[in-house]
Order: C-alpha cells, then sequence, then structure tokens
C-alpha cells in the first residue's frame, strides 16, 4: 500500500498520538500529509495546532471552526434522546467523532487524497467511530491506523520517539494521562487513572471546581427549550455553542457535571474514564422538568425505552447507520412539543429542579388535586382496576387450582 499513498489527510490534535504519527507517516509512507483540526471548543490548545502541524512536517493544515454545527446537529439531536450510556455517561467524546470524521473526509475529497488516518488505538472505541464514518461517506476509502501497524506498543515508546524527533510532549510526570476536550465535555483517561481504586487528583480537574469548594450559596438558572432544544438562558436567547458554553461556566462555578466510571467498551474489555460535563448535566435535568409538562406519557416512555439502544449507537460510532437516523426520527416527533422553561438550583455538585412551567402544560392541577373536584369521579378508579387486575386474577385462579390438584 505504501507506494500508492500520495497523499494522507490526518484528524490531527497537536497531542502526542498525532504529533507523532504525522512524523511516521512522512517516514514509513513518504507520502505528503495534510493535517485537519477541527475546532470544536477545544479552547486554547487549537491556537498553536497550525503552527505544530507545519513544524512537525505537515504540507498544509486545515483548521475548521465546527462548534456551532456541533451543539446543534450533533449535540442537541443526543440530547433529545435522553442519551447516557450505561447509564452515566453523557457521551462527550463519543458524539464529537463522526463530525470530526465527516469534516476530515471533506478535505480528502477536496485535497483529492486517497488516504485518511487518525490517532485512535487498536484497544480503543475511536477507531470504530472515526472509520465507520469515512466508510458510510466513501466506501472506498483507504484508511491508515498507525496504532495497529507499528511496533510501538505503549505511549512511553511514543515520548521516546517524539523526543528523538523533537516533537514537544504534552504528556509529563506530573500529569500522566491523557485528555481529550470539547465544548460538550473533557474526559481523562490513562496513567494514573488506570487504578479504578484511586481517586482522581483534585488538580486534573480543568471545568469545574470542587463541590466542597463551590459557593456556599445556590444559583438559580432559567433555561428556556423550543421544540426539545433549549435556546435561552435566564431570558436571553443564545446560539447553540453560545448556550453551552454559558451553561458550562456556570455549571462548572458550582461543581456540576463530575463522573467517575468504569465503562464497557465496544471492542470488548472495561476501561475507566473520568468526565467533566457541566453544561450538558444541567441540560438533562431542565429537559426532562419540562418533558414532565408537555410529552404524552406513552409517547415519553416509549422515547425512554430506546435510551439504551440510542446511547449504544452514538458510543459504538452508529452514528450515520440506517438505525440511528429512525430512532432519531421516532426522539424528534416524541420532542416536537417540549416547549416551555426549567428553573433549576446549582448547588455544591447537584442539579436541582426547582421549577417549570409551559404554555401548552398537560399537567392541570383541577385533575390532580387532592382536594374535592368535578372532574373525576372517584368510583370509576373501582372498574378500572378490576379490569386490569382481570388477567392477574385468572393467572392466581389456575395457580390454585394446580395447587389443589397436586395435593390429590
Amino acid at each position: 500500500m505504501a507506494k500508492n499513498v500520495k497523499r494522507v489527510v490526518l484528524a490531527y490534535s497537536g497531542g502526542l498520538d498525532t504529533s507523532v504519527i504525522m512524523k511516521w507517516l512522512i517516514e514509513e509512507y513518504g507520502c505528503e500529509v495534510v493535517a485537519f483540526c477541527a475546532d470544536i471548543g477545544q479552547g486554547a490548545e487549537v491556537d498553536e495546532v497550525k503552527k505544530k502541524a507545519i513544524n512537525t512536517g505537515a504540507s498544509k493544515v486545515y483548521v475548521k471552526d465546527l462548534r456551532e454545527e456541533f451543539v446543534k446537529d450533533f449535540v442537541f439531536p443526543m440530547l433529545r434522546a435522553g442519551a447516557a450510556y450505561e447509564g452515566t455517561y453523557l457521551l462527550g467524546t463519543s458524539i464529537a467523532r463522526p463530525l470530526i470524521a465527516k469534516a476530515q473526509m471533506e478535505i480528502a475529497q477536496k485535497e483529492k487524497a486517497c488516504c485518511v488516518s487518525h490517532g485512535s488505538t487498536g484497544k480503543g472505541n475511536d477507531q470504530v467511530r472515526f472509520e465507520l464514518t469515512y466508510y458510510s461517506i466513501n466506501p472506498h476509502i483507504k484508511v491508515i491506523a498507525p496504532w495497529r501497524e507499528w511496533k510501538m506498543k505503549g505511549r512511553a515508546e511514543l515520548v521516546h520517539y517524539a523526543t528523538l524527533h523533537g516533537i514537544p510532549v504534552p504528556v509529563t510526570k506530573s500529569k500522566p494521562y491523557s485528555s481529550d476536550r470539547n465544548l460538550f465535555h473533557i474526559s481523562f483517561e490513562g496513567g494514573i487513572l488506570e487504578d479504578p481504586w484511586a481517586e482522581p487528583p483534585e488538580d486534573m480537574y480543568v471545568l469545574t471546581v470542587s463541590p466542597q469548594k463551590a459557593p456556599d450559596k445556590p444559583a438559580y438558572a432559567e433555561i428556556g427549550f423550543k421544540n426539545g432544544d433549549p435556546v435561552s438562558v435566564n431570558g436571553k436567547t443564545l446560539s447553540p455553542a453560545s448556550l453551552l458554553k454559558r451553561l458550562n461556566e456556570l455549571g462548572g462555578e458550582h461543581g456540576v457535571g463530575r463522573v467517575d466510571m468504569v465503562e464497557s467498551r465496544y471492542v470488548g474489555m472495561k476501561s475507566r474514564g473520568v468526565y467533566e460535563t457541566p453544561g450538558g448535566t444541567i441540560l438533562h435535568s431542565a429537559r426532562r422538568a419540562v418533558e414532565s409538562l408537555t410529552m404524552d406519557r406513552e409517547l415519553m416512555h416509549l422515547r425512554d425505552g430506546m435510551i439504551t439502544r440510542y446511547a449504544e449507537l452514538v458510543y459504538n460510532g452508529y452514528w450515520y447507520s440506517p438505525e440511528r437516523t429512525a430512532l432519531q426520527a421516532l426522539v424528534d416527533t416524541a420532542t416536537a412539543g417540549v416547549t416551555g422553561i426549567a428553573r433549576v438550583k446549582l448547588y455544591k455538585g447537584g442539579v436541582y429542579v426547582a421549577g417549570r412551567k409551559a404554555e401548552k402544560s398537560l399537567y392541570h392541577p383541577d385533575f390532580a388535586t387532592f382536594e374535592e373536584d368535578t372532574v373525576y369521579d372517584q368510583k370509576d378508579a373501582e372498574g378500572f382496576i378490576k379490569i386490569n387486575a382481570l388477567r392477574l386474577k385468572i393467572r392466581s385462579m389456575v395457580e390454585m387450582a394446580g395447587k389443589k390438584s397436586a395435593k390429590k
């Protein structure tokens, strides 16, 4: 394959793995490497990407601002589905990969590159997420996955390689773990976190203060929703990216959104991950509050029954699969009427719903009240219960008859 590789588009972050990969591709394949970096809210690290890529050997560098698209077309649809992998992980890394891969393929087409490459290891989920997206867009694309090809076995060898080639190394003895950041979250894994009994060091966290050091006075925020999507904070209409950024700030100030879990990777092993998702944690609670007023019971239960499957599809990399698209259509139909405002209280790492309201609320005090009313005859409940108990009564009668026969 090496003889046929002329130009490769590399998904480049400027971190240890992709910096080493760029130099390795140039040396191993003798090819031209075009670096692509998606700005999805990594912060200051994006600023140095172009310079570092050129210094490492890239022939060209693309840095594309995808923050609004990331939140509007990827994060928000996932939030409408209520997705949380294994009930805990809010999928911050998982949901970013299909967007990065899609944009990378657009650059590959523009540059007429025959190959694309990524920095995912052969043990992780990201290799699947990237490559499933590549092939869904162009079934004939060639993929170079260095971690599955080279002889280097771990990051210690990568550090040695980087040192030999004069590549700056972001992983240090004081911070022996890797991180991945976007506008929705930041994740940490590896190094000292590989011991699931060890508590993460406090100085590791980036987006959130320690709940113990958070303000003693709670903060309130009102989040407005329209058809399932958040549109405003405290009465101010914001773009998707700006809204999430604001909630990240609010949540971070109060220690909201920390998760420490051991998860099941798609490739079969378990891994320990630590996450900070302040804005996403707030939005999950707020959206649920508005849904409780506006979503039909059976429609909500139908959507909720799909949460596990939807989350697995996102986690495993099937964003562009027909099944995820079909589930999304159901989710979007179910959440079409979720319009209203949720008031949440942020305090010492917790998010508490303090109120909710909606113009088209399905909640009516006249029906739910424990006081005297004229809209609900409590005697009707007797027939309702008897009809619903009929199958249980019949089953019990059959069981009782069987026991009598056994005694004879």
